[in-house]
């Protein structure tokens, strides 16, 4: 028996099944009733990134008529949710069947267009009747973000004396290319709108695991899109995604496509160092493991978007101090 948003519930009577956690500190189950199913989120840690921060940006996107979970009942002080359940088929899995992946991709590129035009605001009301505020991107949590890779990925094989090395120096070159971004930090951004979390439900398009949502740059989330780690697509088909966005917001960006496209390959490699930090954290510290294996495909994004004389000093410093058989190599 439980308290829920006033009415007392039996948790007992429900049919529930464990369903493959994802990389944060959630975890999650199908409950399934006569009439349907739906989703029990519990989170004992960073509850209100993970709870709070998730149902009130779900609410947000439901009320600018983006497809999100609802939020069905919530008990925050005993640390759950229940949400409604968009079922198991994520873009992810028809992808990697699928040998037309462009027709997909610009159904994908098409509701990140619609998402992009959400005017976004720093302070929206939650679910607990006070206020989230949504951060607005800074140098601050580039740098944050950055820091996973030298923090975490190099001490795997470095020293931790000379891991610090290699963060000072590379934090002086980092800076150079974040001072470069040319876009204002003005769009609401999902900041991991990649496959996964893209779900079909019926015949739309479902957004999951909003919680990190801020005010950033529009091509970030065209970033996690293309350079998604965790499936593997040709340069052809990147740059058709690539050519298809430019194409539909011709009056914002394509004005602007150099400095469109200088601002996309730094945040692309900022973001492939962020994950290669992330995905060694979560083996280190959370014995999550199974991210590993996505850590040399990262390393093959990163090479291949540091082809620009702008990030000749950050190719050598890595170069030199991370040989090609160590970034190929599952821990």
């Amino acid at each position: 028996m439980d308290l829920e948003n006033g009415k007392i519930i039996n948790l007992m009577k429900f049919n529930i099944t464990p369903i493959a956690e994802d990389a944060s500190f959630r975890k999650f189950y199908r409950i399934k009733s006569k009439k349907k199913t739906k989703i029990f989120v519990i989170s004992n840690k960073e509850k209100h990134k993970n709870l709070i921060a998730y149902s009130t940006i779900n609410k947000f996107l439901i009320n600018k008529k983006i497809l999100a979970p609802k939020l069905y009942s919530c008990n925050f002080s005993k640390n759950f949710i229940i949400i409604e359940d968009f079922g198991n088929l994520s873009f992810y899995k028809l992808l990697i069947k699928k040998k037309n992946k462009f027709q997909l991709y610009k159904k994908l590129v098409d509701l990140l267009i619609k998402i992009q035009k959400i005017k976004p605001k720093a302070k929206i009301k939650n679910i607990e009747k006070g206020f989230h505020f949504i951060p607005k991107y800074s140098k601050k949590y580039l740098f944050e973000e950055s820091n996973l890779f030298f923090d975490w990925y190099l001490p795997l094989f470095l020293s931790k004396k000379k891991a610090y090395k290699i963060k000072l120096k590379s934090k002086k070159i980092l800076k150079k290319l974040y001072n470069k971004l040319n876009f204002s930090n003005s769009y609401f951004v999902h900041r991991d709108y990649h496959t996964q979390n893209l779900m079909l439900v019926g015949k739309k398009i479902g957004v999951i695991d909003s919680q990190d949502a801020i005010i950033g740059n529009p091509s970030y989330d065209l970033v996690s899109l293309i350079d998604d780690v965790r499936i593997k697509t040709s340069k052809k088909l990147k740059k058709q995604i690539y050519n298809y966005y430019l194409k539909k917001t011709l009056n914002i960006h394509r004005v602007n496509s150099k400095k469109f496209m200088e601002d996309f390959n730094i945040l692309s490699v900022q973001r492939s160092l962020k994950i290669i930090g992330i995905f060694s954290r979560l083996f280190k510290r959370d014995k999550k493991n199974r991210y590993l294996k996505f850590i040399p495909y990262t390393w093959s994004l990163l090479e291949m978007r540091m082809n620009s004389e702008i990030f000749l000093e950050l190719k050598k410093i890595l170069n030199d101090n991370i040989p090609k058989k160590i970034r190929k190599k599952i821990f």
